[in-house]
């Protein structure tokens, strides 16, 4: 999906804010506040023959108006960054709540590619949201890192797997843009085909069970640590599927003979069904 065109000047002032953390926007707004402000205070100018005349008293003019138009615009677009951080966040706690197919598969494609920008965002990537599929060439998402760009692409494809064609796409982008590595994510899988080209090119992909697996990854590692006492219980250590190798969780039965008891269940259900018994 192509990204919506921009009607003004100051919407792309107030986009670009967006994207920096909420407390920067903050400190944007009092330094454009403080600068235009020393600028409206000058005295004007007395001679009305000197060549800066008009010059200076236009820039008094803009400053006034500016002193207040830009730092709102800063504050407001600080709110929508602070906002779209807390809704990301969300999105990860709730997919880590019910690490499941469907919770990829039913959220919307704007929805997926938050939840994999927070994702990167806590594994230490700066990330950029392009809302590919306009001029940018699909890309969805720029990381940046130690000073190294790498582009994702994310396909939430709920009934089709992801082909050669879409990873041989991203990696000629890839090449175009000197990018020293790229993501192709998915909610779904991928075929054997486009598994077979990315082996050995600096292209990784991310399918819905791998998905899930980084998520109960970022999340625990986000989750404060409660500190340990005599009486705090042992948290044991998930242990991989016995299956297809993918993190398990914790989960308990609904029903059957053993509702109510606790097992390890694979991250990839339903695909993987594997199960390990919680001892």
């Amino acid at each position: 999906m192509a990204r919506r065109k921009k009607s003004s000047p100051l919407e792309d002032f107030m986009e670009l804010v967006a994207l920096l953390p909420w407390w920067a926007g903050v400190g944007l707004a009092l330094l454009l506040y403080l600068g235009l402000h020393h600028v409206a205070q000058q005295p004007a100018p007395v001679l009305r023959g000197d060549p800066t005349f008009i010059s200076q008293m236009l820039w008094r003019s803009l400053a006034g108006a500016g002193q207040y138009l830009l730092p709102g615009l800063c504050l407001v677009s600080a709110g929508v960054s602070w906002f779209g951080r807390r809704q990301r966040q969300a999105l990860v706690a709730n997919v880590s709540a019910n690490p499941t197919a469907d919770a990829l598969q039913g959220m919307s494609w704007q929805a997926f590619e938050q939840l994999v920008g927070e994702i990167f965002r806590q594994q230490g990537f700066q990330v950029l949201e392009t809302g590919g599929g306009g001029p940018d060439g699909g890309v969805d998402l720029v990381l940046r890192r130690d000073g190294e760009t790498h582009l994702v692409q994310c396909k939430q494809w709920r009934a089709f797997r992801v082909g050669v064609d879409v990873v041989r796409a991203h990696y000629g982008v890839m090449a175009a843009r000197g990018a020293a590595s790229g993501f192709v994510v998915t909610s779904g899988r991928f075929t054997d085909e486009a598994r077979a080209f990315a082996e050995g090119r600096h292209v990784r992909l991310i399918d819905g069970p791998r998905l899930l697996g980084l998520i109960q990854q970022v999340q625990s590692a986000a989750s404060p640590t409660p500190p340990v006492t005599a009486t705090t219980p042992i948290q044991p250590t998930p242990p991989a599927c016995p299956r297809c190798g993918q993190v398990m969780v914790r989960r308990v039965a609904q029903r059957g003979a053993n509702a109510g008891k606790a097992f390890w269940g694979c991250t990839g259900y339903p695909a993987c069904r594997g199960t390990l018994p919680l001892d």
